[in-house]
Protein backbone atom coordinates (compact mmCIF):
# COMPACT_ATOMS: atom_id res chain seq x y z
CA UNK A 1 0.00 0.00 0.00
CA UNK A 2 1.53 3.07 -1.03
CA UNK A 3 -0.83 6.56 -1.23
CA UNK A 4 0.31 8.68 -3.90
CA UNK A 5 -0.77 11.78 -1.34
CA UNK A 6 2.08 12.35 1.63
CA UNK A 7 0.89 9.60 4.28
CA UNK A 8 -0.61 10.28 7.54
CA UNK A 9 -0.98 8.60 11.20
CA UNK A 10 -4.49 7.49 9.60
CA UNK A 11 -2.74 5.75 6.90
CA UNK A 12 -0.48 3.97 9.37
CA UNK A 13 -3.06 2.95 11.98
CA UNK A 14 -4.94 1.61 8.81
CA UNK A 15 -2.13 -0.27 7.23
CA UNK A 16 -0.48 -1.77 10.88
CA UNK A 17 -4.54 -2.95 11.62
CA UNK A 18 -3.99 -0.73 14.83
CA UNK A 19 -6.01 2.42 16.35
CA UNK A 20 -5.18 5.76 15.85
CA UNK A 21 -4.06 5.80 19.54
CA UNK A 22 -1.96 3.09 19.22
CA UNK A 23 0.05 4.88 15.98
CA UNK A 24 0.45 8.23 18.17
CA UNK A 25 1.73 6.11 21.77
CA UNK A 26 4.15 4.60 19.18
CA UNK A 27 5.38 7.66 17.25
CA UNK A 28 5.98 9.34 21.08
CA UNK A 29 7.91 6.19 22.37
CA UNK A 30 4.75 5.89 25.01
CA UNK A 31 4.67 1.67 25.75
CA UNK A 32 2.40 -0.56 24.01
CA UNK A 33 2.26 -3.70 23.21
CA UNK A 34 5.56 -5.65 21.22
CA UNK A 35 3.33 -6.70 18.80
CA UNK A 36 1.29 -3.71 18.00
CA UNK A 37 4.85 -1.74 18.29
CA UNK A 38 5.99 -4.29 15.71
CA UNK A 39 3.24 -3.30 13.68
CA UNK A 40 3.18 0.38 13.68
CA UNK A 41 6.71 0.44 12.78
CA UNK A 42 6.47 -1.85 9.61
CA UNK A 43 3.75 0.48 8.37
CA UNK A 44 6.00 3.50 8.97
CA UNK A 45 8.21 2.37 7.09
CA UNK A 46 6.15 0.65 4.04
CA UNK A 47 4.40 4.02 3.67
CA UNK A 48 7.09 6.38 4.27
CA UNK A 49 5.56 8.03 6.64
CA UNK A 50 7.42 11.15 8.80
CA UNK A 51 6.73 12.24 11.73
CA UNK A 52 5.46 16.31 11.65
CA UNK A 53 7.72 16.73 14.30
CA UNK A 54 7.61 21.07 13.74
CA UNK A 55 3.32 20.58 14.24
CA UNK A 56 3.60 17.86 17.58
CA UNK A 57 6.21 20.45 19.12
CA UNK A 58 3.81 23.03 18.67
CA UNK A 59 1.49 21.42 20.84
CA UNK A 60 3.90 20.34 23.51
CA UNK A 61 6.00 23.43 23.67
CA UNK A 62 8.99 22.42 22.12
CA UNK A 63 9.92 22.32 18.67
CA UNK A 64 13.02 20.65 18.93
CA UNK A 65 14.41 23.85 16.81
CA UNK A 66 17.46 26.76 17.79
CA UNK A 67 17.69 29.90 15.91
CA UNK A 68 21.47 30.65 15.63
CA UNK A 69 21.91 34.51 13.81
CA UNK A 70 25.35 35.45 12.93
CA UNK A 71 26.15 38.35 10.73
CA UNK A 72 27.62 36.20 7.79
CA UNK A 73 29.26 32.38 7.28
CA UNK A 74 31.64 34.53 4.83
CA UNK A 75 33.65 35.21 7.43
CA UNK A 76 35.64 31.63 7.95
CA UNK A 77 35.03 32.02 11.91
CA UNK A 78 31.20 32.71 11.76
CA UNK A 79 31.14 29.80 9.26
CA UNK A 80 33.43 27.33 12.01
CA UNK A 81 30.89 28.68 14.97
CA UNK A 82 28.17 27.84 13.37
CA UNK A 83 29.67 24.35 12.32
CA UNK A 84 30.33 23.84 15.81
CA UNK A 85 26.90 25.12 17.41
CA UNK A 86 25.19 22.63 14.44
CA UNK A 87 26.72 19.70 15.60
CA UNK A 88 26.64 20.07 19.55
CA UNK A 89 23.13 21.09 19.24
CA UNK A 90 22.34 17.38 16.69
CA UNK A 91 23.96 15.70 19.53
CA UNK A 92 21.17 17.02 22.05
CA UNK A 93 18.17 15.67 19.48
CA UNK A 94 18.05 19.56 18.08
CA UNK A 95 18.32 21.07 14.47
CA UNK A 96 19.33 24.41 13.49
CA UNK A 97 17.81 27.39 11.77
CA UNK A 98 20.55 29.27 10.36
CA UNK A 99 19.85 33.54 10.10
CA UNK A 100 22.31 35.47 8.78
CA UNK A 101 22.11 39.70 9.40
CA UNK A 102 24.82 40.65 7.51
CA UNK A 103 24.81 43.12 10.37
CA UNK A 104 21.78 45.07 9.51
CA UNK A 105 19.34 45.73 12.61
CA UNK A 106 16.28 44.94 10.52
CA UNK A 107 17.28 41.45 9.73
CA UNK A 108 18.23 40.24 12.88
CA UNK A 109 14.90 41.95 14.53
CA UNK A 110 13.21 39.85 12.05
CA UNK A 111 14.76 36.61 12.96
CA UNK A 112 13.63 37.40 16.74
CA UNK A 113 10.49 38.01 16.24
CA UNK A 114 9.98 35.04 14.36
CA UNK A 115 11.76 33.06 17.44
CA UNK A 116 9.47 34.70 19.52
CA UNK A 117 5.79 33.47 18.00
CA UNK A 118 7.12 30.37 19.62
CA UNK A 119 8.99 28.77 16.27
CA UNK A 120 12.14 27.68 18.01
CA UNK A 121 13.21 26.89 21.46
CA UNK A 122 15.63 29.12 21.87
CA UNK A 123 18.24 31.89 20.30
CA UNK A 124 22.25 31.89 20.43
CA UNK A 125 23.21 35.45 18.73
CA UNK A 126 26.44 36.78 17.92
CA UNK A 127 25.31 40.20 16.95
CA UNK A 128 27.06 43.98 17.11
CA UNK A 129 23.88 46.01 15.92
CA UNK A 130 21.12 47.34 18.13
CA UNK A 131 18.47 44.95 18.95
CA UNK A 132 18.15 45.37 22.58
CA UNK A 133 14.28 46.29 22.44
CA UNK A 134 13.35 43.15 20.16
CA UNK A 135 14.44 41.03 22.25
CA UNK A 136 12.08 38.40 22.79
CA UNK A 137 11.17 37.57 27.22
CA UNK A 138 9.71 34.17 26.93
CA UNK A 139 12.75 32.52 24.69
CA UNK A 140 15.91 31.50 26.19
CA UNK A 141 18.81 33.50 24.57
CA UNK A 142 22.62 33.21 25.10
CA UNK A 143 24.84 35.66 23.30
CA UNK A 144 28.17 35.26 21.82
CA UNK A 145 30.70 38.21 22.76
CA UNK A 146 27.98 40.80 23.45
CA UNK A 147 26.00 42.05 27.03
CA UNK A 148 22.68 43.19 26.52
CA UNK A 149 21.56 45.98 29.34
CA UNK A 150 18.09 45.45 31.01
CA UNK A 151 18.15 41.54 30.21
CA UNK A 152 18.74 38.57 31.61
CA UNK A 153 20.88 36.85 28.84
CA UNK A 154 23.96 34.37 29.46
CA UNK A 155 27.09 36.05 27.70
CA UNK A 156 29.88 33.39 26.55
CA UNK A 157 32.88 35.21 25.22
CA UNK A 158 36.91 34.50 25.25
CA UNK A 159 38.75 36.19 27.66
CA UNK A 160 39.34 39.19 25.28
CA UNK A 161 41.29 41.24 27.71
CA UNK A 162 44.05 38.05 28.72
CA UNK A 163 44.38 37.89 25.02
CA UNK A 164 45.13 41.61 24.50
CA UNK A 165 47.87 41.09 27.11
CA UNK A 166 49.05 38.13 26.13
CA UNK A 167 49.09 39.08 22.42
CA UNK A 168 50.96 42.87 23.47
CA UNK A 169 53.32 40.06 25.55
CA UNK A 170 53.95 38.06 23.00
CA UNK A 171 55.22 40.76 20.51
CA UNK A 172 57.86 41.89 23.14
CA UNK A 173 59.06 38.39 23.66
CA UNK A 174 59.40 37.73 19.69
CA UNK A 175 62.02 41.04 19.98
CA UNK A 176 59.29 43.79 19.27
CA UNK A 177 60.02 47.46 20.95
CA UNK A 178 57.35 49.50 20.10
CA UNK A 179 54.27 47.34 18.96
CA UNK A 180 50.88 49.59 18.04
CA UNK A 181 46.85 48.69 17.94
CA UNK A 182 44.78 48.88 15.55
CA UNK A 183 41.23 48.15 15.95
CA UNK A 184 38.30 48.83 13.90
CA UNK A 185 34.80 48.53 16.06
CA UNK A 186 31.04 48.93 15.88
CA UNK A 187 29.67 51.54 18.20
CA UNK A 188 27.68 49.22 20.36
CA UNK A 189 29.75 47.91 23.05
CA UNK A 190 30.97 44.15 23.42
CA UNK A 191 33.77 41.84 24.76
CA UNK A 192 35.79 42.52 21.75
CA UNK A 193 36.69 45.97 23.53
CA UNK A 194 38.51 44.58 26.14
CA UNK A 195 41.25 43.40 23.15
CA UNK A 196 42.52 46.78 23.13
CA UNK A 197 42.39 47.07 26.84
CA UNK A 198 44.40 44.28 27.31
CA UNK A 199 46.90 46.19 24.92
CA UNK A 200 46.65 49.58 26.88
CA UNK A 201 47.10 47.62 30.35
CA UNK A 202 50.53 45.55 28.99
CA UNK A 203 51.82 48.66 27.34
CA UNK A 204 51.58 50.45 30.89
CA UNK A 205 53.37 47.26 32.77
CA UNK A 206 56.04 46.85 30.14
CA UNK A 207 56.71 50.67 30.17
CA UNK A 208 56.05 51.16 26.50
CA UNK A 209 54.39 54.18 25.02
CA UNK A 210 50.69 53.03 23.28
CA UNK A 211 49.91 53.98 20.18
CA UNK A 212 46.62 52.93 18.18
CA UNK A 213 43.88 53.51 15.72
CA UNK A 214 40.90 52.94 16.96
CA UNK A 215 37.78 54.03 14.40
CA UNK A 216 33.92 53.52 14.93
CA UNK A 217 32.20 52.22 11.86
CA UNK A 218 34.69 53.39 9.45
CA UNK A 219 33.36 53.70 5.86
CA UNK A 220 36.47 52.27 4.01
CA UNK A 221 38.32 50.15 6.15
CA UNK A 222 41.38 49.86 3.87
CA UNK A 223 41.37 54.03 3.91
CA UNK A 224 41.88 54.40 7.60
CA UNK A 225 44.59 51.65 7.72
CA UNK A 226 46.30 52.89 5.10
CA UNK A 227 46.35 56.83 6.61
CA UNK A 228 47.81 55.22 10.16
CA UNK A 229 50.26 53.74 8.24
CA UNK A 230 51.47 56.57 6.18
CA UNK A 231 51.67 58.50 9.54
CA UNK A 232 54.04 56.47 11.40
CA UNK A 233 56.38 56.54 8.45
CA UNK A 234 59.86 58.44 9.69
CA UNK A 235 61.31 60.86 6.61
CA UNK A 236 63.89 58.14 5.65
CA UNK A 237 60.21 55.89 4.91
CA UNK A 238 61.59 53.30 7.99
CA UNK A 239 58.19 52.79 9.79
CA UNK A 240 58.23 53.73 13.42
CA UNK A 241 56.70 50.85 15.25
CA UNK A 242 58.10 46.87 14.50
CA UNK A 243 55.00 45.11 15.59
CA UNK A 244 51.24 45.57 14.93
CA UNK A 245 48.38 44.17 16.74
CA UNK A 246 44.96 44.18 14.89
CA UNK A 247 42.00 43.43 17.04
CA UNK A 248 40.72 40.64 14.44
CA UNK A 249 42.41 38.35 12.11
CA UNK A 250 40.12 40.36 9.10
CA UNK A 251 41.99 44.10 10.20
CA UNK A 252 45.19 41.87 10.29
CA UNK A 253 44.77 40.26 7.17
CA UNK A 254 44.36 44.09 5.33
CA UNK A 255 47.22 45.43 7.00
CA UNK A 256 48.98 43.07 6.17
CA UNK A 257 48.28 43.86 2.22
CA UNK A 258 48.63 47.42 2.81
CA UNK A 259 52.07 47.09 4.09
CA UNK A 260 53.42 44.60 1.24
CA UNK A 261 51.70 47.21 -0.78
CA UNK A 262 53.70 50.21 1.07
CA UNK A 263 57.23 47.64 0.14
CA UNK A 264 57.49 46.54 3.91
CA UNK A 265 58.42 42.93 4.64
CA UNK A 266 56.79 40.73 7.23
CA UNK A 267 57.67 39.68 9.80
CA UNK A 268 61.25 41.85 8.77
CA UNK A 269 60.12 44.79 8.93
CA UNK A 270 57.46 44.62 10.70
CA UNK A 271 55.73 41.81 12.72
CA UNK A 272 52.03 41.05 13.11
CA UNK A 273 49.40 39.21 15.40
CA UNK A 274 46.26 38.70 14.39
CA UNK A 275 42.93 37.66 16.82
CA UNK A 276 40.38 34.92 16.09
CA UNK A 277 42.32 31.92 14.92
CA UNK A 278 40.49 32.01 11.14
CA UNK A 279 41.87 29.35 8.81
CA UNK A 280 41.85 29.25 5.36
CA UNK A 281 40.94 25.79 5.44
CA UNK A 282 38.37 25.15 8.11
CA UNK A 283 40.26 23.47 11.24
CA UNK A 284 43.70 22.73 10.17
CA UNK A 285 46.18 24.43 12.28
CA UNK A 286 48.40 25.03 10.02
CA UNK A 287 46.46 27.19 7.88
CA UNK A 288 46.36 30.21 9.63
CA UNK A 289 45.91 33.72 7.36
CA UNK A 290 48.48 35.05 10.38
CA UNK A 291 49.83 34.62 13.58
CA UNK A 292 47.11 35.15 15.88
CA UNK A 293 45.82 34.90 19.47
CA UNK A 294 43.17 32.36 18.78
CA UNK A 295 40.00 31.60 19.91
CA UNK A 296 38.78 28.39 21.13
CA UNK A 297 35.85 28.02 18.98
CA UNK A 298 34.58 24.81 19.30
CA UNK A 299 34.48 25.17 22.83
CA UNK A 300 32.93 28.28 22.54
CA UNK A 301 30.66 26.73 20.75
CA UNK A 302 29.93 24.02 22.52
CA UNK A 303 29.45 25.94 25.99
CA UNK A 304 26.88 28.10 24.19
CA UNK A 305 24.42 25.23 23.42
CA UNK A 306 25.32 23.67 26.69
CA UNK A 307 24.07 27.56 28.77
CA UNK A 308 21.56 27.97 25.96
CA UNK A 309 20.09 24.19 27.17
CA UNK A 310 20.30 24.27 30.84
CA UNK A 311 18.74 27.68 30.73
CA UNK A 312 15.76 26.33 28.87
CA UNK A 313 15.28 24.12 31.52
CA UNK A 314 15.37 26.39 34.25
CA UNK A 315 18.57 26.35 35.77
CA UNK A 316 20.67 28.61 37.05
CA UNK A 317 23.49 29.92 34.66
CA UNK A 318 26.63 31.99 34.75
CA UNK A 319 26.11 35.58 33.64
CA UNK A 320 29.56 35.98 31.86
CA UNK A 321 31.70 32.76 30.69
CA UNK A 322 35.13 33.45 29.66
CA UNK A 323 37.47 30.84 28.18
CA UNK A 324 41.35 31.45 27.11
CA UNK A 325 42.89 31.91 24.30
CA UNK A 326 46.28 30.84 22.85
CA UNK A 327 48.64 32.08 20.33
CA UNK A 328 50.01 30.20 17.19
CA UNK A 329 52.68 31.13 14.66
CA UNK A 330 51.38 31.60 11.56
CA UNK A 331 53.96 33.06 9.54
CA UNK A 332 53.79 37.08 10.16
CA UNK A 333 55.79 36.83 13.20
CA UNK A 334 59.58 35.40 13.53
CA UNK A 335 60.02 32.29 14.76
CA UNK A 336 60.24 31.13 18.76
CA UNK A 337 64.05 30.34 19.05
Amino acid sequence: MTPSRTPTMKDVAACAGVSLGTVSKVINHIPVGQKNKEKVEAAIKELGYEVNTYARGLKIQETKLITLIVPDTTNPFNASFTQYVEQNLYQQGYKLILCCSNGLPEKEISYLNMASQSKTDGIIALTYTDISKAIPTRIPMVSFDRYFEDHDIPMIASDNFQGGYQGTKKLLELGCRRPVFIRLRSKFPSETDKRMEGYLSACKDFGIEAEYLDEIDPPQSSLYIRAFLEKHRDPSGRLTFDGLFANTDSQGYLAMKILKEMGYRIPQDVQLLGYDGIRKLGIDPESLYLSSMCQPVEELARLCVEILLKKRQGAIVPSLSLLPVSYAYGGTTRQES
